[in-house]
């Protein structure tokens, strides 16, 4: 079922579970590939759960925290958008897919999580800082490389209804010579050694590089969230 809300495209995908309440994951998607990844779900015999998908996303911008020059020639700066996305999500998105899911699904929603992919996954744990309308988070392969972030993490603290937190990260990622990028693992596993005692988390591994299985390792990452 496709909605359009603002000028972003929202897709939901669901079992035909006769439970009255089911949680509700939302994933931005950089190119609708959330049909894919509900797929993949399936086969992994995930709980029943609700998929939310966002596209039609401003990438660079609308999931990035903070302005940041670009990592390579030719390609545009990180507009730092995240905040005016996230309150965009909180009070006009997440509503009315409620309101629609209440009324065409006929179900209730036990709790809402957020994950997302590479930058998708850095704005994840950015919500993870600043909203309290999600209980469970995950980033895969997220941008965790983005200048300043993983100390913001450090400094910030998230809100007590927080259930889990899963983050995960190809074995090869770090493997670049661009020295920002290379941060990634450090970055990754520092975030996690600071959530673990604090929280219900989990850092995974995959192998290959940051392009390698990507409907996968997100299926992977929610059927952890939703288990």
């Amino acid at each position: 079922m496709e909605l359009r809300i603002n000028n972003k495209v929202i897709n939901i995908y669901g079992y035909g579970s006769k439970l009255k309440k089911l949680p509700v994951i939302i994933l931005n998607t950089f190119d609708n590939e959330g049909k894919d990844v509900f797929l993949e779900c399936q086969k992994l015999n995930c709980k029943p759960f609700l998929l939310v998908t966002i596209s039609n996303i401003d990438w660079n911008n609308e999931l990035t925290p903070w302005e940041c020059e670009p990592l390579f020639k030719n390609e545009e700066k990180y507009g730092g958008k995240a905040s005016i996305y996230l309150k965009e999500l909180e009070s006009d998105i997440i509503p009315k897919v409620s309101n629609y899911i209440l009324d065409n699904y006929h179900k209730e929603i036990s709790y809402y999580g957020i994950c997302g992919y590479s930058l998708g996954g850095l704005f994840s744990l950015y919500a993870l800082y600043n909203s309290t309308l999600f209980q469970r988070y995950a980033s895969i392969s997220g941008s965790l490389w983005y200048p300043n972030f993983i100390e913001y993490a450090l400094e910030k603290v998230f809100h007590q209804n927080v259930d889990k937190v899963y983050l995960s990260l190809g074995d090869k990622e770090s493997n670049t010579k661009n020295i920002i990028l290379a941060k990634v693992e450090d970055n990754t596993k520092c975030l996690y050694d600071n959530l673990k005692d604090k929280i219900n988390s989990l850092y995974e591994e995959n192998p290959g590089n940051h392009f390698q299985d990507a409907n996968l390792r997100v299926a992977k990452g929610i059927k952890w969230l939703v288990s």
